[in-house]
């Protein structure tokens, strides 16, 4: 489903309204266009399908290498996401850390962060963000763990309320293995203090 830009574009002229401001000012007059724009950007994960980056999986015995199978996790760390968070439509952005621990199948690594980015570009809550990328890797790969460590600061927080311009929020989602706090113990520390 796409973003139905002139309608956000004829909404935000009426917010500027409701604020009291004059949307025909120089300043403003432009400012529907560039937040649809934004907009059709910012959720353009809407009704996409964040299975599909993992659709194409490589066998570890019978793909191209075979004598590199991995004997543990798979992980890429500091992947860089931004989303609008659903209470407030305000921002919030941060750093994901995704583990798995591959069965027979594994994917291409660029695949993960493409996952996260389908699933962050919606209205989102972080704790919920976490779950779905790690239900999506589960979901496609044999993995026997699955592990999706957020760390994100939100504009809720920082701009608004308590403003608490240094909060960071750190969220866990564990699938398999993972759910054990020992088992995942050797992913944190490979993090480092950054989660």
């Amino acid at each position: 489903m796409a973003v139905d830009r002139t309608r956000v574009a004829a909404l935000v002229r009426e917010l500027l309204e409701a604020i009291g401001e004059d949307p025909d000012r120089p300043g403003l007059r432009q400012t529907p266009d560039r937040v649809a724009d934004s907009w059709t950007e910012f959720f353009s994960g809407v009704g996409e399908d964040a299975g599909v980056p993992l659709a194409h999986t490589i066998s570890v015995s019978r793909g191209p290498a075979p004598d590199t199978l991995p004997s543990g996790a798979v992980m890429v760390r500091d992947i860089s996401f931004r989303s609008m968070c659903e209470h407030h439509l305000l921002p919030f952005r941060g750093h994901a850390h995704v583990a798995y621990l591959p069965g027979e199948e594994v994917v291409g690594l660029g695949a993960l962060p493409r996952v996260i980015d389908i699933l962050a570009a919606r209205p989102q809550v972080q704790e919920r963000l976490g779950e779905q990328v790690a239900d999506a890797i589960a979901t496609a790969l044999d993995a026997r763990g699955v592990l999706v460590i957020l760390d994100a600061v939100h504009e809720c927080v920082t701009m608004r309320g308590g403003r608490q311009p240094d909060a960071s929020t750190v969220t866990i989602a564990a699938r398999g293995v993972y759910t054990e706090p020992v088992a995942r113990a050797e992913l944190v520390s490979l993090i480092g203090g950054r989660a």
